[in-house]
């Protein structure tokens, strides 16, 4: 396969975490009264360490969730049932994802023990990690559900060099590793976020009987014998360079200013050398709020800014291999985002029609990272997901 990319910037092969696990373990609320921005800042900190002491340091142990209590509704103050709680954002909270009590969020004659499973596996993309998904985890743990969010190797607090990453399997191996181990007869929803799409697909191949259902979050979606740069290169004009879309998830093909603002963004990592194909991608954190965050809170932005990686470069090219007998056999959701400045919706629905999923989902107002940007919404959308038979 031919390659065509640009080299704006040589990048020395970075040093990895020292430590890190590959889930997350505790669970946590935003403050009310704390500055919101330092109150994130600090609340990672405090993930990341008690991590690493359950862990020894180690970087790919991995460790067991605890499940939350199941909210009740009949020990709930009476005086305080009817008002809500302050948003941590000082922006002005948009109508299209009001502020609610999370038992407010879910149908109230829904019965957690009567899903077909209660426990979502929430899955990164390119570049994230584990952390992006923290106002979903505590939505989700507040309204009953279990929640695993992975790190897929090299990725949020994993101890991996990204640039030593050569396979999808390699770079997914978090998660098929947390799917093997499950008990018999029980079974997840797993929800991909743009390149996360690509491994939840391939989990979903590996281990059919362990997914009930799968969730694509502005995710690539690819019909089996595809790679997200078959999707990607269909897109772009061939001066373009092709690799930094397909490892980036954004193109835009009819609009020169999203083109500019990729160009721009791009910073080639060639670990093995310049005469060598890239090994990884990472961003310029300059970019990051207009490419992935347009319309997330400054303080998750600057989350982001300070917590996401780079992309490892072998994974993207690899192509699927998806049976119906396997892959094809899970009940498949799509939900889109119509302010995504990285995967845009054209794209979005361009794999859709490739691939048709059993319904899609719109989330008005939202950019590329919806569990910032809309997190009330996307939570209601995955409650509303599970309570579909997975058959």
């Amino acid at each position: 396969m031919g390659l065509c990319f640009s080299r704006k910037s040589t990048v020395k092969k970075r040093s990895p975490p020292s430590s890190g696990s590959n889930r997350w373990s505790s669970r946590f609320r935003l403050s009310k009264k704390e500055d919101a921005f330092a109150q994130d800042r600090a609340l990672a900190a405090a993930i990341l360490f008690q991590q690493q002491l359950q862990n020894g340091g180690g970087g790919s142990v991995p460790f067991d969730r605890s499940m939350s209590l199941r909210y009740s509704n009949s020990k709930t103050n009476k005086k305080n049932q009817g008002a809500l709680p302050r948003s941590s954002s000082s922006r002005s909270r948009s109508l299209i994802d009001p502020l609610l009590h999370p038992h407010q969020l879910v149908n109230k004659e829904l019965t957690i023990d009567d899903l077909d499973t209660n426990h979502f596996v929430l899955v990164h993309g390119g570049g994230f990690g584990a952390w992006c998904w923290y106002k979903t985890i505590a939505l989700l743990e507040e309204a009953g559900f279990k929640v695993t969010a992975v790190d897929l190797t090299g990725s949020g607090v994993h101890s991996f060099d990204t640039n030593s990453i050569t396979s999808l399997s390699q770079y997914t191996k978090p998660l098929t590793d947390f799917l093997e181990k499950l008990a018999d007869g029980e079974k997840v929803i797993l929800v991909g976020h743009a390149f996360g799409g690509t491994c939840i697909s391939f989990a979903m191949e590996l281990y059919p009987s362990k997914v009930s259902k799968a969730v694509f979050v502005a995710a690539t979606m690819l019909t089996s014998g595809q790679s997200a740069l078959d999707i990607f290169s269909e897109k772009i004009f061939t001066h373009l360079p092709i690799l930094f879309f397909l490892l980036v998830l954004s193109v835009n093909p009819c609009e020169m200013k999203s083109n500019d603002l990729m160009r721009k963004s791009q910073i080639f990592v060639y670990a093995n050398g310049n005469d060598k194909p890239p090994t990884a991608i990472d961003l310029d954190k300059s970019l990051l709020k207009e490419l992935l965050f347009n319309h997330s809170p400054a303080k998750d932005v600057a989350l982001a800014s300070v917590s996401m990686r780079p992309i490892p470069f072998s994974p993207v090219l690899e192509n699927l291999s998806l049976s119906d007998i396997n892959f094809g056999s899970i009940r498949r959701f799509y939900i889109e985002t119509t302010e995504d400045n990285a995967i845009p919706i054209a794209l979005q629905q361009s794999m859709i029609s490739q691939n048709p999923p059993e319904r899609v989902f719109h989330l008005k107002g939202a950019d590329h990272s919806p569990f910032f940007s809309k997190p009330q919404a996307l939570h209601r959308i995955l409650v509303e997901i599970s309570t579909v038979p997975s058959t």
